[in-house]
């Protein structure tokens, strides 16, 4: 058992530092190749800040653990607004872009209502799968059609979903380092989802809970741990440039892609019903509170302290039904 954990711990390690090898090494070739920090940020970042998610579904649905790769997104999309934008508000009151409310939380209701009736069959097949990643792909070009009308009319892309920022910071001048970096990064990453998917499925037997508890809770809490400790250290540094609209375009970013290169690569049966296996509610928490922040600040665009309570007092009661129900 304990050896089991600590491979566990070493998975997230190295899907985390993965991830940030690829973000850095990526961001910098594409602009050594002369791209935009925009483009990068709306493509290598978003990529690669979703990359543990990405890697773990994969993972999970080719060695036939479907229930870790649907759980992995369902649980990481409520902690990422649940637990994540909870925390965080706690700390300090979030201020966002009034264009999060109007436009990109609808987007992500949407589609995920979508996802939950592509969902009823109880099969995410390679159908499916591409129209969720012809949806990333769509996305992208949208947001980045909006981030461009919007820089010219002096307005700024703040409320565009990923911190374009990130693109620009720890630049790899050396090309050949570039390579590496991108190397090391995708090895971490596949590596890393490889052990954490072997050692969640020994826990897993150990403790003699289901796949889908394994994904929606352990596995879905560490990807988001990246999320988590920099939305806690920005708002104890009173920094807050991690805005909702981050969050809402990560969990964007979890279904479409994430959701539909796995089922692209391979489908993905839910065993047991989508229904009565217990999915279906999970959904439908996933989709409550996605709305619960447009609830709270439709009108003032801030999260107080007592909306980051409300959120993360729901991730508590969430996680207790989860155990109580395993």
């Amino acid at each position: 058992m304990l050896i089991d954990l600590v491979l566990f711990v070493i998975g997230l390690l190295m899907l985390y530092y993965g991830a940030d090898f690829l973000v850095k090494g990526s961001s910098s070739l594409a602009r050594g190749l002369g791209l935009s920090p925009l483009l990068i940020g709306l493509t290598v970042v978003a990529f690669g800040t979703s990359a543990p998610e990405l890697f773990i579904s994969i993972v999970s649905s080719l060695k036939g653990k479907s229930m870790i790769a649907v759980g992995n997104v369902v649980g990481s999309n409520i902690c990422n607004i649940a637990l994540v934008l909870g925390v965080t508000a706690l700390l300090h009151p979030i201020k966002s872009q009034p264009s999060v409310f109007r436009r990109d939380i609808p987007i992500m209701l949407g589609i995920s209502v979508y996802l939950l009736l592509i969902s009823l069959n109880s099969t995410l097949g390679r159908l499916e799968g591409a129209t969720l990643f012809g949806g990333i792909i769509a996305y992208t070009c949208f947001n980045y059609i909006i981030a461009m009308r919007e820089s010219r009319q002096g307005a700024g892309v703040e409320s565009i979903t990923y911190d374009f920022t990130a693109a620009q910071t720890a630049y790899v001048g050396s090309r050949s380092r570039q390579i590496l970096w991108i190397v090391i990064g995708i090895i971490g990453v596949i590596g890393g989802a490889e052990i954490l998917i072997d050692a969640a499925v020994v826990i897993m037997k150990d403790f003699g809970v289901s796949e889908k508890f394994i994904g929606l809770t352990v596995v879905a809490f560490g990807t988001s741990v990246p999320e988590l400790a920099t939305s806690v250290v920005a708002a104890m540094r009173k920094e807050m440039d991690i805005s909702i609209g981050n969050l809402v375009g990560s969990n964007v970013f979890n279904m479409l892609s994430v959701l539909g290169v796995a089922s692209l690569v391979r489908p993905i049966p839910i065993p047991g019903g989508f229904i009565d296996s217990g999915l279906l509610v999970d959904y439908l928490v996933m989709m409550a509170i996605g709305a619960l922040p447009w609830l709270m600040a439709r009108k003032t665009f801030t999260i107080q302290r007592r909306d980051g309570f409300m959120l993360l007092s729901c991730y508590v009661v969430y996680v207790a039904y989860l155990v109580l129900k395993s």
